[in-house]
C-alpha cells in the first residue's frame, strides 16, 4: 500500500510539472509587446513587464500582408468596391483593413492594418500583459473582465493611438487617447441584450454612435449627431479552418466622407474596438 501511495504521489506529481511546462512554453511562444507606459500620462505607474520604448529599436514595425488576398477580401467578401483618394495613412485612408493574427491559443490580441490596395498602414497590439495575465487568459475566462490597453501604431512602429478597456462587468467602455496622455473620447455600450449599440462621447457628449446591424453583432454601422451614417464596419469570412480553430476576426472599415477630428480618431478607433470590447469575450477558451 505505500509503495502504491508514493507512485501515485509521483505520477500526479510528474503530471502536474508537464502541466506547468506546457504553460510556460505557450506563455513563452507568445512574446510581450514592448511598452514602457510612459504614453497613458504622467500619473499612471510604468508597467514592469515592457522594458523598450514603443517605436524604438527592439519594437515590432506593422507586419507586410498579402495584397491579393486584401483586395480580395475587400471587393468580394465586404462587397466595398475600390474608393479613390486616401493619403497612405492610418487617418487618411477610406478602407481600412483590419485583419487579426491568426493563434490556435491566443495570448494577446494583436491586428495587422491594411488599405483597399493590402499596403500596410500599422498595427494594433495589446500591451501591459504580465504572465500572470497571460496564464489567466490561457486557463480561465477571468481576462474578459479585466483591464486591456491597446496601442495603434504606424508602419514603423510608433503609437499614434492608445486605448484602454477598463475592467468591466457586463458593459464595456473604451478610452481613446493620444500618446501624449490627452483624451480623445470614448466609446461606451449602451446594452447587453439584443442588437449591440455603443455611444461615441467626446468631453461627455454624445457625437455619434456604433449600431450593431443584427444580434450576433458582426457588421456595424458608424453614425454621427444627426444619425447619419458616417462609416461602416463588416466582418470578413476568415475561412473555415480559421474560423472554428483559431481566434482570428477579420473586419473593413469603409469611411464614407472625409471626417474631421476627434470623429475621424474615434471612427478609427471603433473598427478595433469593436473586436475588443465584444467579439473576444464570445470566442474565447474559457
Amino acid at each position: 500500500m505505500t509503495v502504491n501511495c508514493q507512485v501515485n504521489r509521483q505520477e500526479a506529481h510528474g503530471r502536474y510539472v508537464r502541466f506547468r511546462q506546457r504553460c510556460r512554453a505557450v506563455i513563452a511562444a507568445d512574446k510581450p509587446e514592448c511598452w514602457c507606459g510612459a504614453g497613458f500620462g504622467p500619473n499612471l505607474p510604468a508597467m514592469s513587464q515592457n522594458t523598450n520604448t514603443p517605436g524604438a529599436p527592439g519594437v515590432p514595425a506593422a507586419p507586410v500582408g498579402d495584397s491579393a488576398k486584401v483586395q480580395r477580401q475587400v471587393q468580394r467578401q465586404a462587397g466595398v468596391g475600390p474608393v479613390s483618394g486616401g493619403g497612405g495613412t492610418l487617418f487618411s485612408e477610406p478602407v481600412l483593413v483590419v485583419n487579426q493574427k491568426a493563434k490556435l491559443v491566443e495570448l494577446t490580441n494583436e491586428y495587422a492594418v491594411f488599405d483597399q490596395q493590402g499596403a500596410t498602414l500599422g498595427s494594433v497590439v495589446q500591451v501591459g500583459q504580465s504572465a500572470l495575465r497571460k496564464a489567466i487568459r490561457l486557463l480561465t475566462s477571468l481576462d474578459q473582465y479585466l483591464t486591456h490597453k491597446l496601442e495603434i501604431r504606424d508602419p514603423q512602429g510608433v503609437p499614434v493611438l492608445l486605448l484602454t478597456r477598463p475592467a468591466k462587468f457586463i458593459k464595456s467602455r473604451v478610452v481613446v487617447q493620444r500618446p501624449n496622455g490627452e483624451e480623445v473620447g470614448q466609446i461606451v455600450q449602451q446594452n447587453a441584450i439584443g442588437k449591440i449599440n455603443f455611444a461615441l462621447e467626446v468631453g461627455g457628449q454624445k457625437v455619434g454612435a456604433v449600431k450593431a446591424e443584427n444580434w450576433r453583432a458582426w457588421n456595424f454601422s458608424i453614425v454621427d449627431a444627426t444619425d447619419t451614417e458616417v462609416a461602416r464596419i463588416t466582418k470578413t469570412w476568415e475561412g473555415l479552418a480559421k474560423t472554428m480553430f483559431t481566434t482570428a476576426d477579420n473586419y473593413v472599415l469603409q469611411i464614407h466622407r472625409p471626417l474631421a477630428d476627434p470623429m475621424l480618431s474615434l471612427v478609427v478607433a471603433t473598427a478595433l474596438t469593436v473586436d475588443t470590447a465584444l467579439k473576444q469575450d464570445a470566442r474565447g477558451l474559457g
